[in-house]
């Protein structure tokens, strides 16, 4: 081992990988310095680095993607190096070289190296002279109907971002548009291509790591087939594909170490495949930085990728060989966004975020456990201009059946409050007989059926239980904030008075839970099978036929969250009385969520069709279409194009043909679509 150069890293980067590349800092003794937008100024990370810079403004490319001031402000902290994390500028070859004439350590490949594979047009090319196989890139002028579906990719992208699915030849060009545009804006380049797509294939990769001295690892592969919008969501390791293969291991990791020595790579990297079951696969793509889904590596290897990077970077040797995989790992994203509404993005303050047991934080699992990465803490604002990508949950045990359910009951009692998330939808694919049974592809959701898969957790019964728990705990709430003279509880009567009256709105349906409080108790109307054990402002106690279950209830402002062993619940107070100026027009679009208005689709006065497009909103790096709820004219349209717009801003009114005719609760936003930007 050389002796370490490396004192201080700065992270050029956010979130949750800053936070994890922090944690190695930790552990090796080198300094952590973080840099932060102005929206970024209370996150996470920023506390916990020793130093943070501030890069002035709120959008990527005037922070995040601005290499030099990144490298401006690692010089004016006395970094030495910098990791890039991924994401933004981790695969952007001329800020490595901004580094490294800086007089900076590069925590990454060399500039070349990542040139090389930038380009997925080139590096197909040297896949396929590396002996490496790869699907053919097809020419968009020449595609036919004997070619479709194919897949349109940006050639510098990653992530999921620039990339489309076209299955007539009328939406290509429209297609390869939207995909350049998207490009641009996240790479810096328009360029893409296309590639036939294959509609149930397996994602498959590997991770390499390589030193100075020409020792190359394959260190495991991993398994990311459950994707949304061509951006993973549950990633495993090992692969059960590649187990349930014979050789298959041996031929992905000698075209995985070959692709690496064709680019003389150093450091940690991921070659990319496409596989079908009978265990055939075709190269996709390099990524010239540390993954997204690293941990499942780490806790089956042992090995600490982060600071394996740091060695690398300081020019330690690798040892000959890769640690042997022991056990198996699974990793869900949790993101900010809701599945059932095509997946809309959502924004907001995170309340409470805490697992139900001892998780560790950014660390390698060695006994059967859960690991937990997360950007943000309870009181975390998400806002709208990067990732909806909260926390990543980690399991780890010695067979994949059990890391499998350790995960599901985990997610399923973590308590996450305030924010719509993924979380449902997770624990629905962990729990679904496919997908136990390794039977995963590209196509899960389209076969499975998002709309089953995206379900709540909790049933209907289990919704209107905790309702009661939170009717019960709302009375315990202004019992304890308000007391008489003679000292009684309010509300006191030594008389038999009406129920009380609470009222929800569920996910299910309306709750209206009447009770009243009695020397004998609390009785529940219309639920003589429920006794009421105990009840408080936080905590509920109920009995049903024997059966005894605790539920705990938080309010902020009208949300009520509620978790107990029936699934988490989550409930809207319904107020005793409605403002009747609140009311708003039959017609209206509402903004789906707090973004930028970058382009509409009519003008006042024009006569529109139900579904037809009106504003293209950007929020959380994706463009979001919100169309007409009704065929009509619009007749008012409050918004220009640059307009920022929280969520629930009438954007639009469209007046139908027909003024008796039926129209889409206003609470609908019309309808829209999402498309990945950046």
């Amino acid at each position: 081992m050389t002796e370490s150069t490396i004192t201080t890293v700065l992270v050029a980067n956010r979130g949750e990988i800053a936070r994890r590349v922090f944690a190695s800092c930790r552990r090796a003794g080198l300094g952590a310095i973080a840099v932060f937008s102005d929206a970024d100024a209370n996150s996470p990370h920023v506390g916990d680095a020793d130093a943070a810079v501030r890069l002035a403004g709120v959008t990527p490319s005037e922070t995040y993607l601005d290499g030099k001031k990144i490298v401006a402000a690692a010089l004016a902290t006395g970094a030495d190096a910098v990791h890039p994390g991924y994401g933004f500028l981790s695969e952007n070859a001329r800020f490595a070289r901004e580094v490294l004439e800086a007089g900076l350590i590069w925590i990454g490949p060399c500039p070349e190296s990542i040139e090389r594979m930038g380009s997925k047009v080139e590096a197909k090319k040297i896949m396929a002279d590396t002996g490496v196989p790869v699907l053919a890139e097809l020419d968009p002028a020449d595609i036919t109907d004997a070619d479709l579906p194919v897949l349109v990719k940006a050639s510098a992208g990653g992530g999921g971002r620039g990339m489309r699915v076209v299955r007539t030849l009328a939406d290509l060009p429209g297609q390869l548009d939207a995909a350049r545009r998207e490009a641009a804006s996240a790479f810096g380049d328009p360029t893409v291509f296309c590639e036939r797509y294959l509609e149930n294939g397996r994602h498959i990769e590997v991770q390499i790591l390589a030193d100075r001295h020409g020792t190359v690892w394959a260190v495991g592969e991993r398994e990311c087939s459950i994707q949304r919008r061509h951006q993973k969501v549950i990633e495993e390791a090992p692969s059960p594909l590649v187990d349930a293969i014979e050789g298959m291991r041996p031929r992905l990791f000698d075209a995985a170490r070959r692709a690496a020595q064709a680019i003389g790579y150093e450091g940690a990297g991921t070659v990319e495949f496409l596989a079908d079951r009978s265990g055939r696969f075709h190269f996709l793509e390099m990524n010239t930085r540390l993954q997204v889904e690293h941990p499942v590596t780490e806790c089956t290897t042992g090995l600490d990728l982060v600071d394996l990077q740091f060695r690398i970077a300081d020019g330690d040797l690798l040892d000959p060989e890769p640690p042997p995989v022991h056990g198996h790992s699974v990793e869900a994203r949790l993101y900010a966004e809701d599945p059932a509404r095509d997946w809309q993005p959502q924004s907001g303050t995170v309340h409470r975020f805490a697992l139900p047991q001892e998780a560790r934080e950014f660390d390698v699992l060695r006994h059967t456990g859960v690991r937990v990465d997360s950007g943000v803490l309870a009181g975390s604002e998400v806002g709208v201009h990067y990732d909806a990508m909260l926390a990543k949950i980690i399991s780890y045990a010695p067979t994949r059946d059990r890391a499998v359910r350790l995960l599901a009951s985990t997610l399923t009692r973590t308590e996450i409050h305030g924010i719509v998330t993924n979380r449902d939808l997770l624990v629905a694919v962990l729990k679904h007989p496919a997908f136990r049974a390794g039977e995963t592809d590209t196509a899960f959701f389209d076969t499975h059926g998002l709309t089953e898969l995206s379900a709540p957790l909790a049933s209907a019964h289990a919704e209107a239980v905790s309702a009661i728990a939170a009717a019960l705990a709302e009375s315990a709430t202004n019992r304890t904030a308000a007391t008489v003279n003679a000292g009684l509880p309010s509300g006191w009567r030594n008389l038999p008075s009406q129920p009380q009256a609470t009222r929800f709105t569920g996910v299910h349906t309306d709750h209206v839970v009447r009770y009243r409080v009695t020397r004998d108790g609390v009785h529940v109307d219309g639920r003589d099978d429920l006794g009421v054990v105990g009840f408080a402002p936080d905590r509920v106690v109920l009995d049903a036929d024997g059966v005894r279950r605790h539920f705990v209830v938080a309010r902020y402002g009208d949300a009520v969250h509620v978790d107990s062993s029936l699934g988490p619940v989550h409930l809207t107070a319904v107020p005793r009385f409605v403002d009747p100026t609140a009311r708003i027009a039959a017609g209206s679009l509402l903004a789906p969520m707090p973004g930028s208005v970058i382009r509409l689709g009519a003008v006042v006065g024009d006569v529109v069709e139900a579904g037809r497009p009106l504003v293209w909103l950007e929020a959380m790096k994706m463009e979001h279409t919100v169309t007409a709820p009704t065929a009509g004219t619009l007749t008012t349209l409050a918004v220009e194009v640059g307009d920022q717009v929280a969520v629930g801003t009438v954007l639009a009114v469209v007046t139908p043909h027909d003024v008796s005719a039926p129209v889409e609760s206003p609470d609908s936003e019309g309808g829209h679509h999402i498309e990945e930007l950046s």
